[in-house]
């Protein structure tokens, strides 16, 4: 099934089932008041949301054209967001830009902060830009919320943990987190509000296409109406999304509506060498950061700029029949 949040004035808004082809949607209000009210008691929740969505496809609920400027993120504010580095070629690429050299324990341990997590930005909200030395930058993500995770939880025992997938652009801001990073404590102010999917799907929606907690499609990022990005998302991961969920859990439990990303999704190229831009064959890039890093390493500088007041940025990811499985994410850079 596939949940949104409805804009009502409300923060946290209204929760609503939609259908499969993100045609309609129907209220879920008299199940569960918002998502995060769903989350917290999951298990029985989600026979009666199930049961709402069939009773919507059969045309058994009044239903409404499904309108996704008018969702905020399925959860306006979450409880816990914590962003991976499920796709080791970022950091390669990022770390072999400036000569330096990725550790062993990168491989076998992944990388993770914790980020703003209240309010996130609606799909369609555009991204606030202050200061053009910022550096502003999108990145395509793939996400999953959880349930009640226990302490200590195993990478097998935590995909079941897993409740819903969505999608993530995870806005960073390039100039500030070197400073950061030299402090030693890791990002702040350079991860403002992300913005998410309009829609978050069980992940039975997928069908075979979500295997090995890996979701088996292309990401689809366009950068100012192009096409920048159509990476592969189970492609060169080093690690799952479930291995991601038993990472954060090892030394907290996590709460129902955490929300966990995979990191920037990334492919090397067939032969292992740095991808290539869409317009070259390749499977181009999800963010800014990553084609400025192989301009660096071919040429010695950078040559693609970061993002500025009225560039666009869609994210989407599509079903083998070309229809929009999470709906899509459009930002535009707007001053503030």
């Amino acid at each position: 099934m596939k949940l949104a949040t409805l804009k009502d004035g409300s923060r946290d808004g209204r929760l609503i089932v939609v259908s499969p082809d993100l045609s309609k949607y129907t209220d879920a209000t008299d199940i569960a008041p918002t998502l995060q009210a769903a989350l917290d008691d999951w298990a029985n929740m989600a026979p009666k949301l199930k049961a709402r969505c069939d009773d919507l496809c059969g045309g058994k609920v009044d239903s409404k054209p499904f309108d996704q400027t008018a969702v905020e993120s399925p959860l306006p504010r979450a409880f816990q967001w914590a962003d991976g580095s499920a796709y080791i070629n970022h950091v390669e690429l990022v770390r072999k830009a400036r000569g330096a050299e990725v550790p062993a324990s990168f491989y076998d341990d992944p990388l993770m902060y914790q980020g703003v997590s209240g309010p996130n930005l609606a799909p369609h909200d555009p991204i606030p830009f202050t200061d053009m030395s910022w550096g502003y930058d999108m990145e395509g993500e793939i996400c999953v919320i959880t349930d009640d995770v226990p302490l200590g939880v195993s990478e097998a025992d935590a995909l079941g943990h897993i409740k819903l997938i969505l999608l993530c652009n995870d806005v960073s801001l390039r100039g500030l987190i070197p400073a950061e990073l030299g402090k030693g404590f890791g990002f702040l102010q350079s991860k403002p509000p992300c913005a998410f999917s309009p829609v978050a799907i069980t992940p039975d929606e997928l069908g075979d296409h979500w295997k090995d907690g890996l979701v088996h499609h292309a990401l689809r990022v366009d950068y100012n109406g192009a096409p920048f990005g159509r990476p592969l998302a189970h492609k060169d991961a080093t690690f799952s999304l479930a291995r991601l969920v038993s990472h954060a859990a090892k030394t907290r439990p996590l709460t129902a509506g955490t929300i966990i990303g995979s990191g920037t999704v990334s492919n090397m190229g067939a032969d292992g060498s740095p991808g290539k831009p869409v317009s070259e064959g390749g499977l181009g890039y999800s963010c800014i950061a990553e084609i400025r890093m192989i301009e660096k390493i071919a040429s010695g500088e950078f040559k693609t700029p970061f993002m500025k007041p009225g560039d666009t940025v869609k994210i989407e990811m599509l079903d083998d029949n070309g229809q929009s499985i999470f709906g899509s994410i459009e930002n535009e850079v707007k001053a503030v």
